[in-house]
């Protein structure tokens, strides 16, 4: 089960649904960016999110996850929230949602990370380019860091030198978006930027290959890898 809290992030009402491991005491955080799955109209209604949150908690984080789409009706086509989405509001969105996951009783500011998939993948770049105390990065087939969203922004891959955490990416060797040269590029920018990062790439999978609802995409073996590698990641970075 979760517990939702509202929050307000530039004057918009933004839903922040939280999930809790077992156990008492200080736990660490994580901040779950979302995809952007077609008809998305709440993360109640969002199977993958939902169970991938879930994962982590039983696995001992308190796991936030921002409903990002506030900035539109819920019942607002997904493709008017794809096409209008803008960087600042997302980074906006992930500070508001540090902010409050930092201020719970139960979770120990210092050890907070940010984990995203898709379009949460890009997301969770963003965080950690305008989250300096974030400890850790998780990029799921991120597309698009090297694309401007929104009118007057700069694309996510020039802002590479403000990351200040260690990054793990996990990507399909098949994807279209992005494409194992933009996986290249991302890892460039994170090189010159100085940035610790790991990037692990899986032949015989697309995009969003973690994705269990899809038969299509949905591939077990890599899934299970790449679920084994991140936690391994935020063991390791979040202890």
């Amino acid at each position: 089960m979760y517990a939702i809290e509202t929050i307000d992030v530039l004057g918009s009402s933004m839903e922040v649904f939280f999930f809790q491991p077992e156990g008492s005491g200080l736990h660490p955080g994580i901040i779950l960016a979302q995809h952007i799955p077609v008809g998305h109209t709440g993360i109640e209604n969002d199977t993958f999110t939902l169970r991938t949150a879930e994962r982590f908690a039983a696995n001992g984080y308190v796991v936030a996850v921002p409903f990002i789409f506030h900035w539109w009706p819920k019942e607002a086509a997904i493709e008017v929230k794809r096409d209008e989405s803008r960087d600042d509001w997302m980074a906006a969105d992930m500070l508001a949602a540090h902010e409050v996951l930092a201020a719970r009783a139960d979770v120990d500011s210092e050890r907070i990370g940010v984990v995203g998939h898709c379009w949460g993948g890009r997301i969770s770049w963003i965080a950690a380019c305008h989250i300096p105390t974030l400890k850790a990065c998780a990029v799921f087939y991120g597309g698009r860091i090297k694309l401007v969203m929104g009118e007057g922004d700069t694309a996510p891959i020039e802002f590479a030198a403000n990351i200040r955490c260690p990054v793990i990416g996990l990507f399909g060797n098949d994807d279209r978006n992005p494409t194992p040269e933009d996986v290249d590029d991302y890892s460039a920018a994170l090189t010159q930027a100085e940035v610790p990062h790991t990037f692990h790439r899986y032949d015989g999978a697309g995009h969003a290959f973690q994705n269990f609802p899809s038969e299509e995409r949905y591939r077990e073996t890599q899934s299970e890898d790449a679920w084994e590698k991140v936690l391994s990641f935020m063991r390791e970075e979040l202890s």
